[in-house]
């Protein structure tokens, strides 16, 4: 079996197309993940983890890159508390907000948190998506490394968090402004009259004929004047393609 046979078989398994991803970084993630296990090539690999319930949630995990922290870029954050949110205030006070690839929560929490310098948490309702079920998983347990939470203000941090051994719990009060709910950004339909979509250090995973579908979608997805707020090395060219103009650096606004 070759790396093409495996995307086909892949894709009738999990609807997740590899094609859609760079090969080359994919193909070199899953090869060391099968060498790690000591398979010895696709076929072999592919029988066994059709099989595992394990090694195939392994499968999905490392193929869903997920690394995380709260307030990740703190500048990016800062600005987005000093500038774009009381920007977008402005103009409504029930704000539609959409985590986009959230992996294990920081996102989703970490702008609650922000949002909570403005507005009571029982007005705060984030939808926080994400392909892997696992991740999804932990994002609702919300414990948190101490290397993860490193970036959190420390007053934020103790309203927010309780300390247990090493790590931190992130509050029930936090938790509930937050609908998480599994979602594949390549072949899902997305939200609608969005006012926020916070979609950051993903879409360097993908070709650039995927990228250009969901700026797409991300577009269609915002209302007039909402914001896409995207990674550190995720500018985007040529915004007015997509119906943006760029508001600050990773801010792009829906014209």
């Amino acid at each position: 079996m070759d790396y093409e046979e495996l995307k086909k078989l892949i894709y009738q398994k999990t609807k997740i197309d590899l094609s859609l991803y760079k090969e080359r970084q994919m193909k070199r993630r899953i090869d060391s993940l099968i060498k790690r296990n000591g398979f010895t090539g696709y076929k072999d690999y592919y029988n066994v983890i059709n099989k595992d319930k394990e090694l195939f949630n392994e499968f999905i995990n490392y193929l869903t890159i997920n690394v995380s922290e709260f307030y990740r870029n703190f500048n990016q954050w800062d600005l987005l508390k000093k500038e774009i949110i009381p920007s977008l205030l402005d103009k409504n006070k029930n704000l539609t907000i959409w985590s986009a690839a959230c992996s294990t929560g920081e996102e989703p929490y970490s702008l609650a948190m922000c949002l909570s310098e403005f507005l009571p948490l029982s007005s705060i309702k984030i939808l926080a998506t994400d392909i892997d079920k696992e991740v999804i998983a932990k994002a609702k347990i919300g414990i948190y490394s101490d290397k993860s939470i490193k970036n959190i203000p420390k007053p934020l941090l103790n309203k927010y968090f309780t300390k247990i051994g090493e790590d931190y719990k992130i509050s029930d009060e936090i938790k509930k402004c937050i609908t998480f709910k599994q979602h594949n950004l390549l072949n899902d339909i997305y939200p609608s009259k969005c006012d926020l979509i916070v979609c950051r250090n993903v879409m360097i995973y993908f070709t650039e004929e995927s990228k250009n579908m969901m700026y797409e979608k991300f577009g269609n997805s915002l209302n007039k004047e909402g914001i896409l707020f995207v990674g550190s090395t995720e500018q985007i060219i040529l915004p007015a393609r997509y119906n943006f103009s760029s508001l600050k650096t990773f801010f792009y606004q829906k014209v």
